[in-house]
């Protein structure tokens, strides 16, 4: 019993010491929450193998961990509520992103096709369609060209051959008339003969 009346005794007496030296000991006492815990178990006593904590002390680490609470919470609240405006930011960007997604795709596809004759092509399929039609253009030109290269070798052929036979029928006319008139030159003088011979017998 009078162990016990004791221990209250030296308990009471550490409290009020402890009390008058918080201010000190706090100055003491490393920043932050565990500097203060580690702080009031190394001026804890231990009696009995029961640590003897000052209620100042332990008054103060609470104050102080509701504090670092609050500060906490407060610091979460202004978190998620500049959280929730990014995340409202963000999905006015998805949708303005959406938007121009979509402006551009069909931008695109404006540019990518091609109007002719009230008929919409894509300018691939244009691109191939008019490449066709100057092919299929130029081997018909080509057939033609060689067409006729061959009717205007012919119709050369056929002018060289209608000059020859030209000149040839120009030279006989100019020998059949030469041999007319000399046949012509041969009767008027075997006429004469004839009419010389008649004048002749008359005589």
């Amino acid at each position: 019993m009078k162990k016990l009346i004791f221990a209250i005794i030296a308990v009471l007496l550490l409290n009020l010491n402890a009390q008058s030296q918080i201010p000190a000991d706090s100055a003491k006492a490393a920043p932050g929450l565990r500097g203060q815990y580690e702080f009031m178990l190394s001026k804890s006593k231990t009696i009995n193998g029961y640590k003897l904590i000052n209620p100042g002390r332990l008054a103060g680490l609470w104050k102080s961990v509701a504090d670092s609470l609050n500060t906490n919470r407060k610091q979460l609240g202004a978190v998620k509520l500049k959280l929730a405006e990014q995340e409202k930011t963000i999905a006015t960007l998805k949708g303005q992103i959406s938007g121009t997604e979509s402006s551009l795709a069909t931008s695109n596809a404006k540019l990518n096709e091609i109007s002719f004759l009230g008929i919409s092509f894509t300018k691939s399929n244009y691109n191939v369609i008019v490449w066709s039609l100057i092919l299929v253009l130029a081997a018909a030109l080509a057939i033609v060209i060689l067409r006729s290269a061959k009717h205007i070798h012919e119709a050369k052929y056929r002018s060289s051959l209608y000059e020859e036979i030209s000149q040839e029928y120009q030279s006989y006319k100019t020998k059949a008339n030469d041999k007319e008139k000399k046949l012509a030159r041969e009767l008027q003088d075997e006429r004469n003969k004839l009419d010389e011979l008649k004048n002749r017998g008359r005589q």
